[in-house]
């Protein structure tokens, strides 16, 4: 995989802020445990973040991966891909039917617009 050699450090990086992230958006969701339950509203909002920061943390793992070729990564992220587009209209779906928030515009551009292009 001599390709990706240039790309090391920056899948390195992005692997382990992904993991930081991840256990960043955990300590806010116990501190905002004790508010009255928005089912609907964290399904569309925080549970998205914590999937989008794993499946960067993943990708990262499977890149830096010792693959003997780069065809078996190469599908693996085509199929996260492919997974994300089928996760991003779940999401789109989850926020136009709750009722807790009404979703702005960066809301949708960060929980779906970017996502798809990425």
């Amino acid at each position: 995989m001599s390709e990706l050699v240039e790309w090391d450090s920056f899948y390195g990086i992005i692997g382990s802020a992904a993991g930081a992230l991840i256990g960043l958006q955990f300590v806010v969701m116990t501190l905002i445990a004790e508010r009255p339950p928005t089912l609907a509203a964290g399904a569309a909002f925080a549970t998205p973040t914590i999937v989008h920061f794993g499946g960067a943390l993943l990708l990262s793992a499977l890149l830096r991966a010792p693959w003997q070729t780069i065809t078996i990564a190469a599908c693996l992220w085509g199929l996260m891909g492919f997974s994300g587009v089928a996760y991003a209209m779940i999401v789109a779906r989850r926020m136009r039917v709750q009722t807790a928030y009404k979703p702005e515009f960066e809301d949708w551009l960060f929980h779906i617009l970017l996502p798809l292009a990425s």
